[in-house]
């Protein structure tokens, strides 16, 4: 018996947050399987080394948004990448309801919008296709600095399980990625904010995470989009309501 296949020669992929370091390297694995790879992201062009038919969406626009649900329609995808989030920070007492709005805006309300124009994409073609969420080891537990962004990837997390039983009939799989700690250019911000609100010096936030992983530092982007391409190709054809870690054993379940 012969392993089932990775080549996705023929398959249309989105990746949405296509220009953070996780979309650009899911994007490129893809191109190099051999997809059709379109991206979207708020910047004009698309800032990695393959080909892709790029589109800029404002997805906390309402008129952005629909914008971005009708081009997912138009282009019939295989596999959509559900990437698109915000980070930002603050204690119980300090996060606002201007904050939540923000990250529950894009993190959650977006992805709902956009997981589903990719569904009703994929059961008007007839297509057995596979959904894939962005979620996060802060999902799993709690952050005092980070309530609201921990919250949203909970629930991208019950959103996918829910979305994967109602979307099974379909043979349409959906799962979530939980990433760890990974050296994207988002740490910049990540530690600059976490220098201000626990009194860091530039780095060391970026050194202790790195450290505390059980096997020892910082994952790659390539570590993600090699278990996206997993989800996105046969190999994963009896995996649904799954969200696999990437964590480097971070979170123990």
């Amino acid at each position: 018996m012969s392993a089932a296949p990775t080549d996705l020669t023929g398959k249309t992929c989105i990746v949405t947050g296509a220009n953070g370091g996780i979309g650009i390297a899911i994007a490129e694995h893809y191109a190099q399987l051999g997809a059709r790879v379109l991206t979207t992201d708020v910047g004009e062009s698309f800032a990695g080394a393959c080909p892709a038919e790029h589109r800029a969406f404002d997805l906390l626009s309402s008129e952005g948004l629909q914008d971005c649900r009708d081009w997912i329609d138009a282009a019939q995808p295989d596999v959509f990448v559900n990437n698109a989030a915000l980070f930002d920070m603050g204690n119980v007492l300090q996060a606002d309801l201007s904050q939540y709005d923000r990250l529950f805006g894009l993190n959650v309300r977006a992805m709902y919008a956009l997981m589903q124009a990719a569904a009703a994409s994929m059961v008007a073609a007839g297509k057995s296709g596979s959904i894939i969420n962005m979620a996060s080891q802060a999902a799993h537990r709690g952050e005092a600095l980070v309530a609201h962004y921990c919250a949203t990837k909970a629930a991208v997390i019950s959103y996918t399980q829910s979305a994967a039983l109602a979307l099974a009939p379909h043979k349409i799989r959906v799962n979530a990625i939980s990433p760890g700690v990974i050296d994207t250019p988002m740490w910049a911000t990540v530690d600059g904010l976490f220098a201000k609100f626990e009194g860091k010096a530039p780095g060391q936030k970026k050194r202790e995470v790195g450290e505390a992983v059980p096997l020892g530092y910082m994952g790659h982007p390539r570590d993600v989009a090699r278990v996206a391409v997993f989800l996105a190709c046969a190999q994963s054809d009896y995996v649904t309501a799954q969200t696999l870690s990437v964590d480097g054993g971070n979170v123990l379940r």
